[in-house]
């Protein structure tokens, strides 16, 4: 009996550190989690610095990405709660100020992404609508109120199916992408290589660069939902496979986002990059009205299209509860008319923002990143050296530091960038 215990034992120990079909399917929503529309743009802002700040910043992008996501589920998984979420975790270990402003930080960490976005498709189907049909630009206040509206009323609407629409669009997404990547390679020059490299201005263009990093490789918002089923099919023992999880994410994310990096940046020259980051569009956009290719004329387009639709759904329905969230804790009017207040606020304030045309580079390293770095990157390992709970799930000492470093470097740049 005790043999077969202990058979039985090691049988489930050994499922724990192998991979599975289902870890895969987990390692695939983490990555399409966070292939979206950032990544169009990462090759603008990683690529500005030159050839070889991007290697540094491809090497360092894996272990950013796994150290952060894996820490943040055990952070999940330090709740006495099976079925907490990150906000619950942050309630129990800090009472329900702390889950206040975690709520707060995740509405401003989603809520700007929401204004990119907004701007973002105003910007493509503009450039679509001249360079590719050869039509006149529709006045910027009207197309961009179009527009918001339309993915608004899907959002509304037919949330249901919005939803597996989206869903279904990440995967043919990710395939195209990988697609124009290898299509790419026979208009690689040597432009970039062959740029002097200053590397004692190396460093600065690094940190300046990490918020576009962290934003383009989260997958956060997934976190707690991944965290709560491996603990519901593995228990105590759950944080070997959410590492191990994370860990395949963050590998798949370095070798497909960083080659399609790789492949936009050595097929362009730096004036090229600058000059797409002043009109600003997505590099696919812009690549779509430089090159002679009917293939990326249409397709390049329709892909950043998808890219930020898709975005635009899931993230204007976070948004949307967290602000419906925040503003029932706070007041006494019926939920209904919170919501539709709610509505209201992020569609004008979205339409607005897409009108101004600010930078979309600009806001998601000035108002994307530093929310999402705070909590991916800095709540985790503040909780390890604080929370008891936590103590069983502390990550090595080179991982706590550089989880650190990477988050300070996130949230200071964009502090120096403002100044």
């Amino acid at each position: 009996m005790q043999n077969t215990s202990t058979a039985s034992a090691s049988a489930t120990g050994a499922t724990k550190t192998r991979w599975t079909y289902k870890d895969f399917t987990w390692a695939l929503s983490l990555f399409g989690t966070a292939v979206g529309a950032g990544v169009l743009f990462l090759p603008i802002k990683a690529g500005a610095g030159g050839f070889w700040p991007l290697v540094i910043l491809a090497l360092i992008a894996a272990p950013m990405t796994w150290f952060a996501h894996k820490s943040l589920a055990r952070f999940v998984l330090s709740s006495k709660n099976p079925n907490a979420d990150i906000t619950d975790t942050v309630e129990e270990h800090y009472g329900k100020t702390g889950a206040n402003l975690i709520t707060f930080a995740y509405f401003f960490a989603i809520y700007p992404i929401v204004l990119i976005y907004g701007v973002g498709i105003t910007n493509t189907v503009d450039s679509f609508m001249v360079n590719q049909l050869g039509m006149e630009s529709i006045p910027r206040w009207l197309l961009s109120g179009v527009l918001i509206a339309l993915m608004t009323a899907g959002v509304v609407f037919g949330k249901e199916l919005m939803l597996k629409a989206t869903s279904a669009m990440v995967y043919p997404l990710v395939i195209i992408l990988l697609i124009l990547s290898v299509y790419l390679i026979p208009d690689w020059n040597m432009s970039m290589i062959q740029t002097e490299a200053d590397w004692s201005a190396m460093p600065k263009i690094i940190w300046l660069a990490i918020p576009i990093i962290v934003f383009s490789f989260n997958h956060s918002p997934v976190i707690s939902q991944f965290a709560k089923e491996q603990r519901r099919i593995y228990g105590d023992e759950a944080v070997k496979k959410t590492d191990m999880i994370t860990g395949g994410a963050a590998m798949m994310l370095m070798g497909f986002v960083m080659f399609f990096v790789f492949s936009v940046v050595l097929s362009m020259t730096p004036e090229q990059l600058n000059m797409a980051k002043e009109q600003n569009i997505s590099v696919l956009s812009y690549l779509a009205n430089v090159k002679d290719s009917p293939a990326i004329s249409y397709l390049g387009p329709l892909v950043a299209f998808a890219a930020i639709t898709s975005s635009y759904f899931g993230h204007f329905l976070g948004a949307h509860e967290g602000l419906v969230g925040l503003a029932k804790s706070r007041s006494k009017m019926p939920v209904a008319n919170i919501e539709k207040i709610s509505l209201a606020f992020i569609v004008i304030t979205t339409w607005i923002v897409a009108i101004i045309n600010p930078s979309i580079l600009g806001m998601i390293e000035t108002m994307g990143a530093p929310m999402i770095a705070g909590i991916l990157f800095l709540l985790p390992v503040i909780a390890m050296q604080t929370v008891p709970a936590m103590a069983k799930y502390k990550t090595s000492v080179f991982a706590r530091v550089f989880t650190v470093l990477c988050g300070i470097a996130a949230i200071t740049s964009v502090i120096y960038g403002a100044f």
